[in-house]
């Protein structure tokens, strides 16, 4: 259980009034569970005070990314960020060929269930393939076990009649996908991926690579190239339930404010 001067810090820190409701947030839900990549990188930096400002100056990298990425996506004039341009030139080229279609009313847009009593902000609702649904964007090297609960959260409350008439649905919410936007350098003589992000520098051999990696003095980096991978996951029932065993798991954890604050008897 965290610690919270009086509920009202709680509410404000942990989730969003809405109609005169509070709902929980989805996103601090899922901080009950365990991140081991996360864990790792803690131990990695050697100290608290260094992991927590890599960790924000990557959270504020975060947002600027997905901010532009979103303007693009949306046809809107954006300048890009220079050192985020591989990335994001990549997506437009990757977009030319996946043909995404964006809705710009459906961008950041805040949902909630009425049935589960949560709520969250999702990225972008979108058109891939003939199919409309959630798609979450990530600036991460990989893709997580969390980022299915999440986007499983947001689509199990889509489904629901109140919220589709809140947000003027005129068709059902089909799936949902994970769109990854990254940078990385590769070596030239080993192709080991150097990527940089909140400061932090940090190389991959990776497992697969055939070729010896270089000692670390002598890799041989060129010019950042984007890294763009969108998935698809269309069955959300299995994620759902975890995600609402996660969200009880919460409950129980946080019971002192909930109960303060009136969310639980």
């Amino acid at each position: 259980m965290g610690w919270f001067s009086d509920g009202n810090k709680f509410k404000e820190e942990m989730g969003y009034h809405i109609d005169g409701v509070w709902y929980p947030r989805v996103t601090k839900i899922l901080d009950i569970k365990s991140k081991p990549a996360l864990d790792s990188f803690f131990r990695e930096m050697g100290s608290y005070e260094s992991a927590e400002e890599v960790k924000n100056k990557s959270a504020e990298e975060g947002s600027l990314i997905h901010e532009t990425a979103q303007k693009l996506l949306t046809g809107a004039a954006v300048e890009i960020p220079p050192e985020f341009a591989a990335a994001l030139e990549t997506l437009m080229q990757f977009n030319e060929e996946r043909k995404m279609e964006f809705i710009p009313e459906y961008i950041e847009k805040q949902i909630w269930s009425r049935s589960h009593r949560y709520a969250g902000t999702v990225d972008a609702l979108c058109i891939i393939d003939g199919k409309f649904g959630v798609l979450d964007i990530k600036t991460s090297p990989g893709f997580y076990p969390e980022y299915n609960l999440q986007t499983a959260a947001y689509i199990q409350a889509l489904q629901e009649y109140q919220m589709k008439k809140a947000l003027g649905l005129t068709r059902a919410v089909e799936t949902r996908w994970i769109l990854r936007i990254n940078q990385h350098s590769v070596c030239k003589k080993c192709g080991a991926k150097l990527r940089e992000k909140g400061g932090r520098s940090k190389i991959r051999n990776g497992r697969r690579n055939a070729v010896k990696p270089c000692p670390e003095a002598e890799h041989e980096f060129n010019g950042p190239e984007g890294d763009i991978e969108l998935k698809e996951f269309p069955y959300y029932y299995r994620d759902a339930k975890a995600f609402l065993a996660a969200k009880t798991l919460w409950e129980w954890e946080n019971d002192y404010w909930l109960k303060q604050v009136g969310y639980l008897r």
